[in-house]
């Protein structure tokens, strides 16, 4: 008796153990998408290019910068029909939508686009200007987990000056920490690693590609070849980093960052 109740202790004890050491698995996207128009053959529609690529790859989440919406510009690549590009790639995709307008345009709006295969809720946020230019927004998606909730946020910093991007680092973790789910944050910050605002988010935020190992490139221009896209991690949180790629296709003048992760129970 005293032995059947010792094995069956046991196998409680590693039941238990296996389930605290669970995990959920994501697979994640970030793509700067030039507005829904090809780069290198304006007039041309990127959307089923792009589509296909995340039909292919199936992230549960996906964090598009460089957003349209019901502007002008989109008649030139849509036969001249005014698109909802978010909504559109949603459709395509079969994922649930959401776009952050950061500032008025071409007649509609401009800003970032969230994809979610998940239960989710949406907001938006403006994030500071204080050396003036273009208005820019954060999208965050509250995504309802087995056990927990996760922030993904998506944004694109200013391309201009330097005091906006610090402004707009320190708002963007203000907002995340102000919540007790692990937080992602992820886009477009024209920064690279040797700039004051990466520091401020690195206090708060692992560099996914750069704890992985071997930071690929993510931005290509004639003048320019850096790294710009990124996918931050909050350092409060259990996070092991399965995988890391930078898909080159030429869709846009950025290349479509994505990542797998596991946030442990």
């Amino acid at each position: 008796m005293y032995y059947r109740l010792f094995f069956l202790n046991l196998f409680l004890l590693f039941s238990f153990c296996s389930q605290a050491q669970k995990a959920t698995e994501l697979t994640l996207m970030t793509y700067n998408i030039y507005h829904g128009e090809d780069p290198y053959n304006l007039g041309k529609s990127n959307l089923r290019e792009i589509a296909d690529l995340i039909l292919e790859i199936k992230p549960d989440l996906v964090a598009f910068q460089e957003v349209d919406s019901m502007t002008v510009r989109t008649q030139g690549f849509n036969d001249g029909r005014k698109l909802d590009v978010v909504k559109e790639l949603g459709e395509m995709t079969g994922m649930q939508s959401f776009f952050a307008k950061a500032i008025d345009y071409s007649e509609g709006g401009y800003g970032e686009g969230l994809l979610s295969r998940l239960p989710v809720s949406f907001k938006s946020y403006s994030l500071p200007i204080p050396h003036g230019g273009e208005g820019r927004s954060m999208a965050v998606a509250e995504v309802e987990l087995e056990k927990s909730k996760l922030l993904f946020a998506g944004t694109h910093f200013c391309h201009e000056f330097e005091e906006n991007r610090m402004a707009q680092a320190m708002e963007s973790i203000r907002i995340l920490m102000d919540s007790d789910s692990p937080s992602i944050l992820t886009g477009d910050f024209n920064f690279t690693s040797e700039e004051a605002a990466y520091n401020v988010i690195s206090d708060h935020f692992t560099d996914a590609a750069l704890d992985f190992g071997d930071p690929q490139l993510t931005y290509s221009s004639k003048d320019l070849n850096t790294r710009l896209d990124y996918f931050w991690l909050d350092k409060d949180s259990d996070w092991e980093i399965v995988s890391v790629e930078v898909f080159e296709v030429a869709y846009s003048d950025h290349l479509p960052v994505v990542i797998k992760v596991k946030l442990k129970d």
